[in-house]
């Protein structure tokens, strides 16, 4: 694992219940602020159950992810109001 996918995965592990954030908040939090498309793949490859992956959406609050419809049910068990496979509140925190 590099030190980077580390730095992802930290991240996604802080995030709490009704906290949702976009690729790019966490790929700049993790320190590459311009690599909000690995921080997809790195959720992909590496996100299980054991950490948050599903509060991670883009920016425009769209899920995006291949398990959408569990992402979905998760996020609306943290509270969050969804129109389709668009979140629209929380608002997501964007870098």
């Amino acid at each position: 694992m590099t030190e980077f996918e580390r730095r992802v995965l930290a991240v996604v592990d802080d995030l709490q219940a009704g906290q949702l954030v976009s690729y790019g908040w966490v790929a700049s939090e993790a320190g590459k602020p311009r690599a909000a498309r690995a921080v997809g793949n790195i959720l992909g490859e590496l996100g299980d159950d054991d950490r948050p992956w599903w509060r991670v959406v883009q920016a425009n609050g769209r899920i995006v992810s291949p398990r959408r419809a569990e992402q979905r049910a998760r996020l609306l068990e943290d509270g969050a109001v969804i129109d389709g496979d668009r979140v629209l509140d929380p608002p997501v925190q964007r870098p």
